[in-house]
């Protein structure tokens, strides 16, 4: 059974950084693509990035396009979220997916999750 184990969440202020990670249990990780969404109290959830298996393919949500970065190390089977220049609005609990059949998307039905991280903004 595959297992995923978010870190990195925290307090900090507008305009800091966060670098988050998703460490991955199994052998099937560097088969599949990863990706990143948040929910924030009283709002649905909602998508950040995703990455292919082979990280030659990413999506940014727009709202974070130019200043998040998701990468991948299949060798630590570990996924990355760099934020930078955070806003309150990027406040939420941070959860990572790894899809079970493909390789280039992530499809929310058909993926396995981790129980998630805090990020919190204070302005």
């Amino acid at each position: 059974q595959v297992q995923l184990v978010e870190s990195g969440g925290g307090l900090v202020q507008a305009g800091d950084s966060l670098r988050l990670s998703c460490a991955v249990s199994g052998n099937t990780f560097m088969s599949y693509a990863a990706g990143w969404f948040r929910q924030a109290p009283g709002k649905e959830r909602e998508f950040v990035a995703s990455i292919s298996w082979d990280s030659d393919y990413t999506k940014y949500a727009d709202s974070v396009k130019g200043r998040f970065t998701i990468s991948r190390d299949n060798a630590r089977n570990t996924v990355f979220l760099q934020m930078n220049s955070l806003t309150p609005e990027d406040a939420a609990v941070y959860s990572c997916a790894l899809d079970r059949q493909s390789g280039v998307v992530v499809t929310t039905s058909d993926a396995d999750w981790g129980q998630g991280t805090q990020g919190t903004v204070s302005s």
